[in-house]
């Protein structure tokens, strides 16, 4: 089975009120499954992660075996790849259990993408956040 996962997370503030979102949709387009957590206080960096672990956990859960991975930051993009360090001590067990997860699939495909082309991930952070603000007061 293959699908592609789109991952966001989303700081407002840095640190701030913070979440993470996940969606997989299979090879026709359809959706398979949204993820999200509200994160309380967090960093945007911490929130883009979190938002591809929590993608990588529900595509391993499917049992896909082939995974395209968008997420449009870049700077996670580049980690992942190698391209970059993880030099923030916060971000180093998000990355191993990252890497951990990757190693599940047969065939995986990440990619950098323009913020527009990961729309659904960054609705569903922004509804949670809204959401969290809305109870808060």
């Amino acid at each position: 089975m293959e699908a592609t996962l789109f991952a966001d997370g989303g700081s407002r503030g840095n640190p701030g009120p913070a979440a993470s979102a996940a969606v997989l949709f299979d090879p026709a387009g359809e959706l398979l499954e949204e993820v999200g957590s509200y994160l309380g206080v967090a960093t945007n960096n911490v929130a883009e992660w979190t938002a591809l672990i929590l993608g990588l956990e529900a595509a391993q859960r499917r049992g896909i075996r082939r995974l395209a991975v968008r997420l449009d930051s870049e700077l996670v993009v580049k980690q992942l790849l190698g391209e970059y360090r993880v030099k923030h001590a916060g971000l180093a067990p998000l990355y191993r259990r990252a890497k951990q997860l990757l190693r599940h699939f047969a065939d995986v495909d990440v990619r950098h993408v323009p913020r527009k082309q990961n729309a659904d991930a960054d609705r569903l952070v922004n509804r949670l956040l809204d959401q969290e603000a809305s109870e808060a007061t």
